[in-house]
């Protein structure tokens, strides 16, 4: 038996009270400062808010130093891209950190999102940030309205900094000024003068990939030849790629120009390059250096690599149709066509008694029978090829009545789109003004009272600005598939003139030139259409 039974002693609250001040005495402060670019003068100014916040810090017998984190010469709009930033929040979550102070809301970020992200994430870890400039504790009850507000206003700042350094840019592309980068450029070096300079056995080599490519060579079988022939690729390497020779293909500076803002950033947050397919403008600079082929054959393989695609199924799923590859070497397997089920025909050799015969026959026949398609008949070869070169010699000999045809085509290409009375420029200088009317708004609402009074304004001028960026992506491809269009109708119009009036030998390349499709209707009539859309009807001879 215990001699003296146990106490139960009572604290008083003032003890308990005067235990927290005590450790609560000296609070872990952390600083945060960064500066945007790199120059000296900024610099100076990065090196001014590491002492004066050494000394703010030091100099409070409450606070004992955390540390100064500090990102120099970096980005303020994604915090991915600071790692003292980050650093510092991988401290906090630690505990180690009570406080943070910063200059202000754009020095802790310009992206409004992860602004508000770290500030929330920080307070739920009773973490206090404070912002000196703006005199904001983020752990007021009243704060984030105004931290909302004032970093939509910084992010605005930065966005406004960032289209100013893309209209610079753009004024540039708008001169003609082109940066051109040579590391994956084939057959061509920066010459003395800084122009792209031409080399010359690489040269040859683009010219026979043209040439050959137009006289029905496909990107594989292009490959093929150049890593037999031991031909060195851009980097010096053996082995060549379907995309690079592709490139070789389509980069107009082949024929001495240069194709400015094919991609562009998104945004200035997420930084995303995306491929410029018709959202904005793109700058054509003609002649800006020495081409390796001329522009006609440039232009010719462009209208052949379009038509190749065109014929192609997106998916293997699709196979009945016939279309899932190109076929190169003859010129109709590609444009003849079953007139009942839309598949191509193949070619065929039929053998019998040692007597070899020559036919084409539907796709979906062959490989179906009759369940999807059940009348198209097979074709003798020699017969269609006289039949097409028939409706081709009919079609040479109104040349005239088909010009004028080619003349209304492109009339019509070029209508307005209907219902539409704003043009581009004036689409753009609206959008200026709602911009403008969008910093005016933020600016009046960090000052206000009630910040909310504002937000039916900013919802109306978005919603604005949205109709008006619509339209003016419809403009913009409409205007992309009129130059496409044009393209392609001068070009049969210029073949119609050039060839002969009357064509007597089956020549696969003049075939690919003048003949987009051959529908065969029956085993008596064919449709021939030529280039441009020309349309002949022919019976089999």
């Amino acid at each position: 038996m215990r001699d003296n039974p146990p106490r139960v002693i009572t604290i008083p609250a003032k003890v308990e009270s005067t235990a927290q001040q005590a450790v609560q005495r000296q609070l872990r402060v952390a600083a945060y400062c960064r500066v945007s670019t790199d120059d000296e003068e900024q610099l100076t100014s990065y090196e001014a808010q590491q002492t004066y916040y050494t000394d703010k810090i030091m100099g409070n017998k409450d606070w004992t130093m955390a540390g100064i984190f500090a990102d120099e010469g970096i980005t303020g709009t994604s915090a991915r891209k600071r790692p003292e930033f980050l650093k510092m929040i991988r401290q906090c979550k630690r505990k180690k950190i009570d406080i943070i102070l910063t200059k202000s809301i754009s020095r802790f970020a310009r992206n409004t999102v992860d602004c508000l992200n770290y500030i929330r994430a920080l307070r739920e870890l009773g973490i206090a940030v404070i912002f000196e400039k703006e005199n904001i504790n983020t752990m007021e009850s009243d704060s984030e309205i105004l931290i909302t507000m004032l970093g939509a206003f910084a992010q605005a700042e930065s966005e406004s900094i960032s289209a100013n350094v893309r209209w610079g840019k753009r004024q540039a592309m708008r001169e003609g000024k082109a940066i051109i980068q040579y590391k994956r450029l084939y057959a061509y070096e920066k010459g003395e003068d800084g122009m792209p300079q031409i080399i010359p056995e690489q040269a040859d080599v683009v010219r026979s990939i043209y040439d050959r490519y137009l006289t029905g060579a496909s990107l594989r079988m292009l490959k093929d030849w150049l890593e037999s022939e031991q031909i060195p690729n851009v980097a010096g390497g053996a082995e060549w790629t379907i995309s690079s020779i592709r490139s070789i293909l389509t980069n107009e500076k082949y024929c001495g120009d240069v194709l400015l803002q094919k991609t562009y950033i998104s945004d200035c947050i997420s930084r995303k390059v995306i491929r410029n397919t018709g959202q904005l403008p793109m700058y054509l600079v003609e002649n800006h250096h020495d081409g390796i082929v001329d522009r006609k054959t440039f232009d010719a393989v462009q209208a052949e690599m379009a038509r190749r695609n065109a014929g192609k199924s997106p998916s293997k799923k699709n196979a009945p149709t016939g279309m899932t590859s190109y076929a190169s070497k003859y010129a109709l397997s590609e444009r003849l066509v079953c007139g009942e089920c839309g598949t191509l025909y193949r070619r065929c050799t039929w053998s019998k008694r040692g007597k070899k015969r020559v036919v084409w026959r539907c796709v979906s026949r062959l490989d179906y029978g009759t369940k999807y398609c059940h009348n198209s008949p097979s074709v003798d070869e020699d017969q269609l090829q006289r039949s097409i070169l028939a409706a081709i010699n009919s079609a040479m000999s109104r040349k005239s009545t088909l010009i004028r045809k080619i003349t209304g085509a492109m009339e019509q290409v070029l209508a307005p789109i209907p219902g539409e009375s704003m043009s581009l420029s004036d689409i753009e200088s609206r959008l200026d003004e709602l911009n403008d009317l969008t910093r005016t708004l933020v600016a009046k609402a960090a000052h206000a009272e009630n910040p909310s009074i504002y937000t039916v304004q900013l919802k109306e001028i978005m919603d604005e600005a949205a109709v008006l960026k619509e339209k003016r992506q419809a403009i913009e491809e409409q205007r992309k598939s009129n130059v496409r269009a044009i393209r392609r109708i001068e070009e049969a119009a210029a073949v119609m003139e050039g060839a002969s009036a009357e064509i007597q030998e089956w020549d696969e390349i003049l075939i690919r030139q003048l003949v987009d499709t051959v529908k065969v209707v029956s085993a008596e009539h064919i449709t021939v259409i030529l280039r441009g859309g020309i349309q002949v009807e022919q019976d089999m001879i």
